[in-house]
């Protein structure tokens, strides 16, 4: 069944739900449906939660909720995992930490499989983002995947991207990883309470030389939290707060609305491309044909694409 769009606007969850389903599934319908609903969108805060496993993301994402919910703000959440190879969904889909929000009005979860997609996201979750904009959602919480150096779409998709960290965890390595520092608007140092010196003085060192020197660039700030707890939390969101303020006042929101449509236009534009290519008459017998050849070391991909394609 269809949801109506007036169902969605409403924020109406089984109605949000069903078409979030549909839109990864490429129902036609769905994706129609949405496009009715995109005029409706532009107005929530995007914000991302990235960083290596094991470094409490989730918890964090619940203690970030809860906050925002005592100041009256409706959140959605959508946290991306692994898709399971056996089930084809979210390996992490029952977000224990979170069930204290499920049943919370002005709380929407929505957890997705990758799906096999690389970059921390999965395929649709610019979609679905944009549902729980159009739905009427104050803050917009994108949790990614936790595969560290991989995750860069997330900066593309989101307003504010925090990177979490926390001590012991190979610390040296952490600040290093490539992009890292490029894409944090914010660090967090989570679980401080075993110890956070360390990680804050070389982040901070590494952020010295990275950061733009011009007046008006933005330093991005290091907070230590202790998530199980909620410690931290509230320099946390203010320091969300200080973020969002600087993107407004140096024109800087209007750029990223035009990097997030061009992230979107490119994955649309490459899935329409493959999907008209691979529709060409025996054009999936050559590229099984040419696949095979590039496994024998007969040849190499980019040799066979360009004969698939010239």
């Amino acid at each position: 069944m269809i949801p109506t769009q007036q169902a969605v606007l409403d924020g109406d969850k089984m109605a949000m739900a069903r078409l979030m389903t549909l839109v990864e599934n490429d129902d036609p319908k769905g994706l129609d449906l949405l496009r009715k609903l995109f005029k409706h969108t532009g107005k929530a805060r995007i914000i991302g939660i990235t960083g290596p496993p094991g470094v409490g993301k989730s918890t964090l994402v619940f203690k970030v909720a809860q906050a925002f919910r005592k100041m009256g703000k409706k959140v959605g959440i959508v946290a991306v995992d692994p898709t399971s190879p056996f089930t084809g969904g979210a390996l992490l889909g029952d977000r224990v930490r979170m069930q204290d929000l499920s049943t919370d009005e002005g709380v929407f979860i929505r957890s997705m499989g990758n799906r096999g997609y690389f970059g921390g996201l999965a395929r649709r979750t610019g979609e679905v983002v944009d549902i729980l904009d159009a739905a009427g959602m104050d803050i917009v919480i994108v949790e990614t995947i936790g595969t560290g150096q991989a995750e860069v779409d997330v900066v593309r998709t989101v307003h504010t991207c925090c990177v979490v960290l926390v001590p012991g965890f190979g610390d040296e390595v952490q600040t290093f990883k490539a992009g890292i520092l490029e894409i944090g608007d914010i660090f967090v140092v989570n679980k401080a309470d075993k110890g956070a010196d360390k990680v804050v003085m070389e982040l901070r060192a590494m952020l010295d030389l990275a950061v733009d020197r011009d007046k008006d660039a933005w330093v991005p700030p290091i907070v230590k939290t202790a998530a199980t707890t909620g410690e931290g939390v509230d320099e946390l969101i203010k320091a969300m707060d200080g973020h969002c303020g600087h993107i407004k006042g140096s024109g800087r929101l209007r750029l990223k609305a035009v990097e997030k449509a061009m992230r979107d236009m490119d994955l649309l534009l490459g899935e329409k491309f493959m999907a008209g290519f691979m529709k060409k008459k025996g054009m999936r017998e050559r590229f099984e044909a040419a696949a095979k050849k590039v496994a024998n070391r007969k040849t190499d991909p980019r040799t066979a694409v360009e004969r698939l394609t010239g």
